[in-house]
């Protein structure tokens, strides 16, 4: 049974106390008291938040083996042996399968084609290029600017470069890689208790805002004296840096209260942390379990709205303790068993990614928020690069919802593509998020089609 009105907490609330002298205190999570009679939102009327965020894991699944093939979109997913860990959470789940990325004659540069297409809606001419910015910068572009951090990004292989966020080929987003360095990033100096009564803003905050605008200043004259090819690029850069001082505007305001945010300690042993970055399968999950505590709290604390993790890179640099073989060389490299129609150790990975995926939906599913939890204001888009890695086919590459954004979607569904292209899920997801958009991609992969099975 709900509190009355009168009974409700403020929502200043917080937990206060002192360590070693030091006065510290904890945000309250959203209890009931704090929301309405329907639990759905603030006492005072305000929605809870939605948020958007991406995973990414390398070489996809091994065809026939990561989710049982449908006639026709509907609900039940049935997940096959690579998928099993993420049995419990398919009612959170929808799989998007059958989806294409038409190149129109250009190269398919292997594992940078795939992702590029989809999250960019054009196809590369040429390797390494990103011809457009990714949907996730476009959904952070309209929801991101209320927060400190527009954007956080996270590879958790130790190789900031493992990023596929980007504004064109000059502006990929260098990813956090560090456990510790992103504790810092977090609830270090530059965090505000949101909850805290008394605000006064960083005089250090007020010293970068003045650089960059001397730096913004100069920038016309700048561009004045330069080359068309140089000021493409550099247009790209000082666009970041526009987003940098919007974000340092953020933290030059008092932060509105937010209940769902619990201050989390530091990771223990961060020493140990730091050195077992790496590419081995165990490096990895520790790093990618550690970093999803992080990052969900972030998300509840208001940190950020969008967010980026990557599991594996596209070229999968994994590998077993002690080996030399890597999860790519394997999928080219490794026999494939003609009775079961797999490469076992390749499968053997395949099925490590979704056993991460499933730890990442467990521990966004444990931060209660409102009647349901943090999972039920999400929309996380779960998808990889290829379709068949042993084959560098960029059909049917398979791509998840996590989530119930708000109630503005349906889940528990098993989607069929029926060939579209995958811009479908990049469009159908800026528009989930509130964009008004109508119509995205280039060429053929250019869709003005949602996939309205999802839609509530």
């Amino acid at each position: 049974m709900k509190l009355h009105q009168k009974d409700r907490f403020s929502r200043r609330s917080v937990l206060k106390g002192a360590v070693a002298g030091t006065a510290i205190s904890v945000s309250l999570p959203f209890l009931d008291c704090m929301l309405d009679d329907s639990g759905t939102a603030l006492a005072a009327g305000s929605p809870l938040p939605v948020r958007f965020g991406t995973w990414f894991w390398g070489l996809g699944h091994t065809p026939g083996h990561g989710v049982e093939e449908k006639s026709a979109t509907g609900p039940g997913i049935t997940f096959l042996n690579e998928c099993r860990a993420l049995e419990p959470h398919k009612e959170i789940i929808n799989f998007l399968g059958k989806f294409n990325i038409p190149l129109d004659g250009r190269s398919n540069y292997p594992h940078e084609s795939g992702w590029i297409a989809s999250r960019s809606g054009t196809a590369p001419d040429k390797d390494k290029e990103i011809p457009a910015p990714t949907f996730d910068l476009l959904i952070a572009d309209a929801i991101g600017n209320d927060t400190r951090l527009k954007t956080v990004d996270l590879a958790c292989t130790g190789n900031p470069n493992h990023c596929y966020s980007a504004r064109g080929t000059y502006t990929r987003t260098a990813a956090e890689t560090s456990p510790t360095a992103l504790y810092t990033r977090l609830f270090g100096p530059d965090f505000v208790d949101p909850n805290k009564a008394d605000f006064k803003p960083d005089p250090r905050v007020i010293v970068r805002k003045s650089v960059l605008s001397a730096v913004k200043d100069e920038r016309q004259k700048l561009m004045k004296q330069i080359g068309a090819s140089d000021r493409a690029q550099l247009d790209e850069y000082f666009t970041s840096i526009r987003e940098l001082e919007n974000q340092l505007d953020v933290q030059l305001q008092k932060p509105a209260p937010n209940e769902a945010c619990q201050v989390i300690p530091a990771p223990e042993g961060s020493a140990v942390l730091e050195s077992n970055l790496g590419v081995e399968i165990e490096q990895v999950l520790a790093t990618h379990e550690t970093f999803t505590r992080m990052l969900s709290m972030a998300v509840a604390c208001n940190q950020t709205k969008v967010f980026n993790m990557v599991f594996n890179d596209s070229l999968s640099s994994l590998r077993k303790a002690g080996e030399s073989l890597t999860h790519h060389s394997l999928s080219h490299e490794e026999r494939v068993d003609p009775e079961l129609g797999l490469q076992h150790q390749t499968s053997w990975f395949n099925t490590r990614c979704m056993e991460a995926l499933a730890t990442f939906i467990d521990l966004f599913g444990s931060i209660r928020e409102g009647d349901g939890t943090l999972l039920d204001n999400v929309l996380i888009i779960a998808g990889s690069e290829t379709g068949d890695a042993r084959t560098h086919s960029i059909d049917e590459v398979p791509f998840m919802t996590v989530g119930r954004a708000g109630g503005r979607i349906k889940t528990g569904l098993d989607v069929r593509g029926n060939a579209d292209p995958t811009t479908r899920i990049g469009l159908t997801a800026m528009q989930i998020m509130g964009l008004s958009i109508n119509s995205w991609g280039t060429r053929s992969l250019q869709t003005s089609k949602t996939i309205s099975d999802i839609l509530a």
